[in-house]
Parts: C-alpha cells; sequence; structure tokens
C-alpha cells in the first residue's frame, strides 16, 4: 500500500516541510506559545514553555524524522519518528554516529546540508543503508538557535516507496524499449508461464491476442529431434525455474511464410534479488539457414545420382568402343573424343546451374573445333529452345557422333560441304522434332556394318513415338531426324 507520503508530490512534500520550517521559526523566535498537533479525531496541545525541551516536544510530535544539529554537525537531538526510519536507538545516532551509516558520496551531500542551512533553508536527497535495504530521504535543513548556540534543524521524509515506484515505472519503460527495439522474437513468461510482454517480431509468429495465454498455445513449436519428450512448456518451466536453455532448434507453425525455423533460448527473469519473476524466451529465425540446408542436401543427393549415372555411362561407352575399335590407338581416339563430349556438355550445364540449357548451345560447342558458325558452311534455325540436364547429356552424345561422321566422311570434311540443323516443330504427343541434314559433301553410301557411333546416335534419346533418332544415308548426304520427348524439352 502506498503511504500517504510517497503518494505526494515533491513539490508539495517541500510546501509541507516548509510549514514545518516557519512554525519552528515562530517557536525560536516567540510569536506563538502554544502548537496544536492533531492525530486522527485527537488533538494535543503542546506549551511551548523556552529552553530545549520545548524543541524536543514539538519533534515527537511530528510524524516525518527530525532533528537538531549544531554548526559543528554533531547530532543534539533526534525524534523517535527518525529513530525509526533508521532502524536505530537515539544513543546510536548522537554525536557522528549518523554520519557513519553514510557512504563517502552520501556524507558529502549531508556535510554540504548542514553548512547551507545555517543561513537559510535547503534541501537535498540522500541514500542510507537501513539493514539490508538501500532508503532514500528527502532531508530540509533551516538554521535554529538553542540560546546562545547556533544549529540546524532537519526534518527526514522517507520517499523510497515513492521512488521505487518511479523506478519500476522507468525500468518497465526501458524494458518495453529494448522490447520493441531487438530485431529477434522476444517472448516474457511470468512464473506460471504465461505471456506477458511480447516485441512486435514476436506478433508475427505468435496466435493470435498472445498475452495472457499459456507460452505453449501462444507459439506452435515442434521440435524435431524431440518430439514426444519437449514442447515449448517444458522449455519455459526450466527457464522459469532457475536453469536457462540455449540454442534449441525448433520448427514453428505460424502463418508468416518467411518463418519456419527458429532457434529458441531461454532465461530465467530476476527483476529485483534473487527471485525469479518469470522469463524471457528469445528466438532467431533460421528458416533461410534451413532452407539452404534442406537444398543442400538435395543438391548433394542429385550429386551423388549424376556422378553415380555419369560413371555409369563412361563404364558403358568404354565397353562398346572397345567392342568395336580394332587397334589400342583407335578405342583411345574414339573413348577420349566422347568422353570429352560428354564432359563438354557437363561444363555447359554446370554453367547454366543445371538448368535452361538450350539446344543451339550443346550443338556449338560440338562443332566449333571443326567449323565456325560464321562461314556459312553451318546454319541452325529455331534451336534457342531449353531442354533438362539429361537431355542436354543425351544431345551432347547425338551431336557428337553426328559431327565426327561429318568430318570423317561428310559433309565438314570438304571445303563445299554444308550442314543444316533447325526445328521441325512439335508432334501431336509434344515431342520436338529437329533435323541434322547435310549437303554438297562426299557421295554417301550406307555402312555395311554398324558400329557403335550408329548405336549410341540411336539409343540416347530412346525409341518409339516419344522419342529417339532416325538416320537416313542419302547420296546427296546424312539426314538424321532427332525426337525429344515431351518431358525432355520446354517448349510449349
Amino acid at each position: 500500500m502506498v503511504s500517504l507520503v510517497s503518494a505526494l508530490t515533491r513539490d508539495e512534500l517541500e510546501a509541507r516541510l516548509y510549514e514545518a520550517e516557519e512554525t519552528l521559526r515562530a517557536i525560536r523566535e516567540g510569536e506563538i506559545d502554544a502548537v496544536v498537533i492533531k492525530g486522527g479525531a485527537i488533538e494535543q496541545v503542546f506549551t511551548l514553555e523556552g529552553g530545549g525541551q520545548s524543541y524536543r516536544t514539538f519533534m515527537e510530535a511530528m510524524d516525518i524524522g527530525a532533528a537538531a544539529f549544531d554548526a559543528e554537525g554533531q547530532l543534539l537531538y533526534a525524534n523517535q519518528a527518525l529513530c525509526t526510519l533508521l532502524d536505530r536507538p537515539a544513543d546510536e545516532l548522537s554525536g557522528q554516529a549518523l554520519l557513519g551509516m553514510l557512504d563517502a558520496v552520501n556524507q558529502t551531500t549531508f556535510r554540504r546540508l548542514l553548512t547551507q542551512a545555517l543561513k537559510e533553508r535547503q534541501s537535498s536527497e540522500i541514500h542510507v543503508r537501513v539493514g539490508h535495504i538501500e532508503r532514500s530521504f528527502l532531508l530540509t535543513g533551516a538554521p535554529i538557535d538553542f540560546g546562545i548556540v547556533s544549529g540546524v534543524a532537519i526534518t527526514f521524509t522517507d520517499i523510497s516507496e515513492r521512488e521505487q515506484i518511479a523506478a519500476a515505472k522507468e525500468s518497465e519503460r526501458l524494458a518495453r524499449s529494448v522490447l520493441a527495439s531487438a530485431n529477434e522474437a522476444v517472448i516474457v513468461c511470468d512464473r506460471s508461464g504465461r505471456v506477458t510482454h511480447i516485441n512486435a517480431a514476436a506478433e508475427r509468429i505468435c496466435a493470435e491476442a498472445p498475452i495472457g495465454k499459456p507460452f505453449e498455445q501462444a507459439i506452435e513449436l515442434t521440435f524435431a529431434d524431440a518430439s514426444e519428450l519437449m514442447s515449448g512448456s517444458d522449455i519455459v518451466a526450466m527457464a522459469a525455474g532457475g536453469t536457462p536453455v540455449q540454442g534449441l532448434e525448433a520448427a514453428v507453425k505460424t502463418s508468416a511464410v518467411d518463418v519456419t525455423d527458429v532457434m529458441i533460448s531461454a532465461a530465467p527473469l530476476i527483476v529485483s534479488g534473487d527471485r525469479t519473476q518469470g522469463c524471457v524466451v528469445t528466438l532467431i529465425n533460421l528458416s533461410q539457414r534451413k532452407a539452404a540446408e534442406r537444398r543442400q542436401a538435395l543438391l548433394m543427393g542429385e550429386l551423388d545420382h549424376r556422378v553415380k549415372n555419369t560413371l555409369a555411362m563412361v563404364l558403358a561407352i568404354s565397353a562398346r568402343t572397345a567392342s568395336h575399335e580394332r587397334t589400342i590407338e583407335d578405342f583411345q581416339k574414339s573413348f577420349s573424343g566422347r568422353i570429352q563430349a560428354l564432359a563438354a556438355t557437363h561444363t555447359l550445364l554446370s554453367n547454366a546451374s543445371w538448368e535452361n540449357l538450350q539446344i543451339k548451345d550443346v550443338l556449338r560447342v560440338e562443332l566449333a573445333p571443326y567449323a565456325t558458325l560464321s562461314s556459312g558452311r553451318i546454319t541452325m534455325e529455331g534451336l534457342d529452345i531449353s531442354v533438362d540436364s539429361k537431355t542436354a547429356v543425351s544431345l551432347g552424345l547425338v551431336f557428337h557422333e553426328l559431327t565426327t561422321n561429318a568430318v570423317k566422311y561428310g559433309a565438314l570434311s570438304t571445303r563445299s560441304g554444308k550442314l543444316s540443323v533447325r526445328r521441325i516443330g512439335l508432334l501431336d504427343d509434344g515431342a520436338l522434332q529437329i533435323e541434322w541434314e547435310e549437303r554438297d559433301g562426299p557421295l554417301v553410301t550406307p555402312p555395311t556394318a554398324s558400329g557403335f557411333g550408329q548405336t549410341l546416335i540411336s539409343r540416347s534419346l530412346g525409341s518409339g513415338p516419344n522419342g529417339g533418332t532416325r538416320l537416313e544415308y542419302r547420296p546427296s548426304g546424312v539426314v538424321c531426324q532427332i525426337v525429344i520427348p515431351k518431358y525432355g524439352h520446354f517448349l510449349s
């Protein structure tokens, strides 16, 4: 409960103290011969007969602490109200004993007040440790004469409660400012685990109207590694009980699409003394990091899959090339060319982040060592079509075999030969058809035996109506119809 004194403002306190000092002055100068003190419904009349006893009688009737000091700062008299405030008997406050209760800073303040109050009325604040409690007092001093001796009368008004209320309000204001300025989500809970304060970042991920709700109702958390053993309320209970919790990762169910994963920490909330008043929970947004980790795991799995597929393809190319070549030199030349074609396509895919690679890019890499597109011998039409990574690898091998044959025996083996690669269009089932056509080169005759190159061309894109290749050995030049399945290209 707030006392009457604590409820008064500083100006009101000083006004009342001034009235008290004026009464003391009137007593000292003999302007009055009696004082009426009203306490509740009872009025007491004190007759002033002169001498020090009159001052003591008057001071004892005051409901605030009061004391008289000589010019040297020696305590001459302290009323019972002051003894109660300081929790000391009067004999333990005499002389310089009261000063001994003060630290160096407050002793300096007190001595300055004594010196100045010998001349005129002065006020100051001091802080005194009474037992285990720090208390604050408003001191008002005024000159007083004890016969032929001058001194100072000082009143002590306990303003501790008022200052505690002001400090609590300021502390609350600062706490709210800290909450508001924090980038991370912050939730404050009381000892029972109910939410008392949250900041703006926490509002985005909490349930509607979280204040006053239990923590587990205010925000829904799931701990992947211990979903059956731990909940948000367990963390709050541990922290409110004095045990900090740090760095636990959890998934959060929220309407905020950019927050899916958080790192939660909780610490005891100690407002004053050693008593825990609740806990402070902080939640750091890990959504971007966790998304990156999931993407990295996906990419690692995809990389593992692609490496295995590539190695299997290399082994197959090696075995089939070896079965169709007669000498080590022929094998080395054919095998190296096919692996280089595979590597060139992989380089293109890597540079394009394994997506949006166009047919013209794959073809240009294979033709580059033998002829430039600006020479007029090679034309491309409508090949700015993106394909998936698997189709790109297959096309790279097909174009490599076609280019190798054209350089050895076909249109690219003579200066007059020409090559056209163009898009024919979409088939009824959505498959894309392109055409490789050689002309003006040497006379073409069909091969008597099928080599691995022909097998590679015919099988790389599959067979049947949904994809594959068809080779024609026309006298004017080789023509290859290439059909890319609907799922392998991105032309709509």
